[in-house]
């Protein structure tokens, strides 16, 4: 895994242009620790920072293709491709000739050879870049899912890149202002697709290619989710999805540092370890390490609620028994989660004050514990949005919501901590009226269904569950899953998500909702799927979500930092607030419903003071 970054300009000479490359590639240097590189030629410039997995010395970029003494193909890559090593033998058989063993060359030939019809044939997680300096084109490319991130910002001569908004914000013709609408966004819990927040800068949507000519920059769509029947029977459908989970994760095991999973006590994270273990014993490769979050104190003082009725600790470690990984608890300390730096850190690695709270601080520590040990790390994530899993899934209420299913829950609240409230609820009303959040969120709905595909004559429960599904699939999980790219690679962990592979994506997509809860609960086909490989207490386990410190410490922390915000005339959050609102909350008790509000409002000062955002409202 990887970063990457560049500018195509061509009324410049870029081949002066290093200092600027250089310090935009410096910004992903967390994405990859291992090396850097720059090239540059008249009319681009490419940069990389290297997380090195697969081929660790033959891997080096930006990587060339040459002949002649001339550059055929130049490449910034980033992510994975699975099936590369298929790829490289009918690339072969086609008489291309290789000098590394990775996946990065593999991609160079594969676009030589079939063109842009080349992302048909990719599996994998990816983002880069593909510079032809003999047409003068660049070709942005992005995975299917959107698992890796990549960001570009059209200029009146070309196009800037790069993994995060923060490489693009280190060139200097790009300034970081906010208007309205990426407010809206930051605050309307959506994430819309390719909308970036940060005026004139753009996410390249998941499934979508851009080129870049003299003549502009065009944005195609390469994938999306279709609608097609589906003829198989249960059993065979429970079969048909073991046999992916078990094609998938031998695919994803494959790595040249050490590999581990990411482990709860959950059904998604124990199939995942369950597999993998299953997958390393028959390959002579075990055991499979596994590793779990837990706070110190939280297991043996856990208090139940209606979102976690259970602790995952006794769950994993059933599970970790049960397979005989090699097994850690990273076990946090309060004093830790509470420390500023580590949440600033959080919020530096997304470019945004978008999170949930003291959930993405310990998902960053234990990111960075597992780092010491591992450089691959496999997760469950997206088996709720493939499989609905959540419990929203199963509301009737909320599923027939004239809205977001999750909005409708009341979902960041629910996950940021106790209580619940409006997470925006200490800004300032003016600012709300303006933005509009319940008319933002109600347009950013409208999109998402109109995109929805249908069977004809399909109607009913079963249609409004495809809705349901695919706003998920297109909406839901690239919160999650940019959460998770985010924090890990912050800490130069790759995680790779099995579940979205776009094979099992799509079949399970077009599985009747009947069938998915064909036992009556949620994720009926990952269960009977996988549970020969489980405990029946986890195989049986109610849906627990990722942990939230109980510890009411927490919350007196960020209650004092909101004091010492608010005491701060030139704090640039002030002018957000609600002063009424503020000093309402800053005279409750400890521990109140209070919690994700001030951690949003603590993560916009910081973001606004760190970046030097200019709101423009």
């Amino acid at each position: 895994m990887c970063g990457i970054t560049g500018w195509i300009s061509y009324d410049q000479d870029l081949t002066t242009a290093r200092g600027t490359l250089e310090a935009m590639t410096r910004t992903m240097a967390c994405r990859g620790p291992d090396a850097g590189g720059v090239w540059l030629d008249t009319h681009a410039a490419l940069g990389h920072r290297r997380l090195a997995v697969i081929d660790i010395e033959g891997g080096k970029q930006p990587m060339l293709v040459e002949h002649d003494g001339r550059t055929l193909l130049a490449t910034t890559y980033s992510g994975e491709v699975y099936n590369y090593r298929e790829l490289r033998a009918e690339l072969q058989a086609h008489g291309h000739a290789f000098r590394t063993d990775s996946d990065t060359e593999v991609v160079l030939h594969a676009y030589l050879e079939w063109g842009e019809s080349f992302t048909e044939r990719l599996n994998g997680m990816y983002a880069f870049a593909l510079w032809d300096p003999r047409a003068e084109e660049l070709l942005l490319v992005r995975d299917r899912m959107g698992i890796k991130p990549l960001y570009y910002f059209p200029t009146a001569d070309g196009v800037i890149f790069g993994s995060e908004p923060k490489a693009v914000l280190a060139h200097p013709v790009v300034r970081p202002a906010v208007d309205a609408e990426g407010l809206a966004e930051i605050l309307a819990f959506t994430k819309t697709p390719g909308h970036a927040v940060y005026k004139g800068m753009y996410e390249l949507r998941p499934g979508h290619t851009a080129r870049v000519r003299r003549e502009g920059l065009t944005v195609r769509r390469y994938w999306g989710l279709e609608a097609r029947e589906h003829t198989d029977d249960v059993p065979t459908t429970v079969r048909h999805v073991r046999d992916l989970l078990d094609d998938i994760v031998a695919r994803q095991l494959v790595a040249d540092v050490p590999l581990c999973t990411l482990l709860s006590g959950g059904l998604d994270s124990s199939a995942i370890t369950a597999l993998a273990a299953k997958g390393l014993g028959e390959a002579g490769r075990g055991p499979v390490r596994s590793f779990s979050v837990d706070f110190a104190g939280y297991t043996e003082n856990f208090k139940a609620d209606d979102l976690r009725p259970t602790p995952d600790g006794p769950y994993a470690h059933a599970l970790a028994e049960h397979v005989a990984s090699d097994h850690t608890d990273i076990v946090l300390d309060t004093a830790t989660l509470m420390e500023r730096a580590h949440r600033d850190a959080v919020l530096t690695s997304r470019d945004l004050p978008i999170g949930f709270g003291d959930g993405d601080t310990s998902l960053y520590l234990l990111f960075k514990a597992i780092r010491e040990q591992s450089t691959v790390a496999l997760s469950g994530e997206s088996a709720d949005e493939i499989f609905g899993g959540y419990r929203w899934f199963h509301d009737p209420e909320a599923v027939h919501a004239d809205t977001f299913p999750w909005i409708a829950a009341g979902t960041f609240d629910r996950f940021s901590g106790e209580g619940s409230g409006s997470r925006t609820a200490l800004l300032d009303q003016g600012v709300l009226r303006k933005l509009d959040l319940p008319g933002y969120q109600d347009a950013r709905y409208r999109e998402a269904l109109a995109e929805v595909p249908a069977l004809p004559g399909e109607s009913g429960l079963e249609r409004r569950m495809r809705e349901v599904s695919h706003l998920h699939l297109t909406r839901f999980v690239q919160l999650l899953l940019d959460r998770k790219d985010r924090v890990s690679m912050a800490v130069g962990l790759e995680v790779r998500v099995p579940f979205c592979d776009h094979r099992l994506v799509e079949y399970v997509f077009n599985t009747p909702w009947a069938m998915k809860t064909f036992d009556g609960r949620e994720k009926s086909l990952l269960r009977a799927a996988t549970r020969d490989l489980l405990p029946a207490s986890v195989a049986d386990r109610v849906k627990s979500p990722y942990p939230s410190t109980q510890d009411p410490r927490y919350a007196e922390v960020l209650r004092a930092e909101l004091r010492r915000v608010v005491a701060d005339k030139d704090a640039p959050v002030q002018p957000l607030l609600d002063r009424a609102a503020v000093a309402g909350s800053l005279d409750e008790d400890a521990g109140d419903s209070f919690r994700s509000t001030t951690e949003l409002v603590l993560g916009l000062n910081t973001w606004l003071s760190a970046y030097g955002t200019a709101l423009e409202l």
